[in-house]
Parts: C-alpha cells; sequence; structure tokens
C-alpha cells in the first residue's frame, strides 16, 4: 500500500473517540439548551406577572378610599392566566399614635414548563 491510500480514511480508534466525544457533548448541549429555554420563559413570565402585581397594587391602593377592591382574580396575557391575590395587613410599626400603616401585597401565581412560580410586590399605605 501506498502512503496515499493510507490517508484517505479514518483509523477505528478516531471514530470511536469522535463518537464518545459526541455522546458526551450532546447531552449536555441539549441539557443546556433546555436550561436556556426555561430560564427564558421563567423571565418572560416573571416579567409579566410584575406588571399584573403593580397594576393590581395601584388600583388597590388608588380604590381602597371608601370602595370595595376585590381580593383575587386572573388575568389573561400573552396566552397565559395569571392568578393574583390581594392581601391588607396592618403593619406592625406604629409612627404616631394616630396614624396606623397597612402593608398591602399582590401575590401573582403562574405555571411555566410544569412549575408553579409567583411574584409578590408590596406597599405602605394609610389605614383609612
Amino acid at each position: 500500500m501506498s502512503t496515499e491510500q493510507r490517508k484517505a480514511g479514518f483509523t477505528l480508534a478516531e471514530v470511536l473517540a469522535a463518537m464518545l466525544l459526541m455522546a458526551i457533548v450532546i447531552p449536555v448541549a441539549v441539557a443546556a439548551l433546555r436550561v436556556a429555554s426555561l430560564s427564558g420563559e421563567v423571565a418572560e413570565c416573571k416579567a409579566v406577572a410584575a406588571r399584573v402585581a403593580d397594576r393590581v397594587l395601584n388600583e388597590a391602593v388608588v380604590t381602597s378610599s371608601g370602595t370595595s377592591v376585590p381580593l383575587s382574580g386572573t388575568v389573561s396575557e400573552k396566552g397565559r392566566s395569571f392568578n393574583w391575590t390581594l392581601r391588607q395587613e396592618t403593619w406592625p410599626v406604629m409612627l404616631t399614635a394616630t396614624s396606623a400603616m397597612q402593608v398591602v401585597t399582590v401575590n401573582v401565581a403562574f405555571p411555566a414548563q410544569g412549575r408553579n412560580y409567583d411574584v409578590r410586590l408590596s406597599t405602605l399605605m394609610n389605614a383609612q
């Protein structure tokens, strides 16, 4: 055999080494893509949930003087449902003997890729 004929192909050891390398790299790359996809979807949903919580919290603060505020609801945005709950509690710190504050908290829950996540926003307001 001439030298040119021997250099025309790969040896069995080279092919096995390449297959072993691909057997290690491909599952790691697929797992990394899955994690990146999950992170991107969760980040997008958290941004939407934060906007929903901000709207609900602002509405609760603005309409709290005299009207009843709903304590839960569902908002659909970008093809997803975001369930929110509103909670009002007395703030444990009294600034003066006549002023009482309330902590208003909105919790927005949503599913993303088979898991449940939530976003929570709170603010202080004067108790009426």
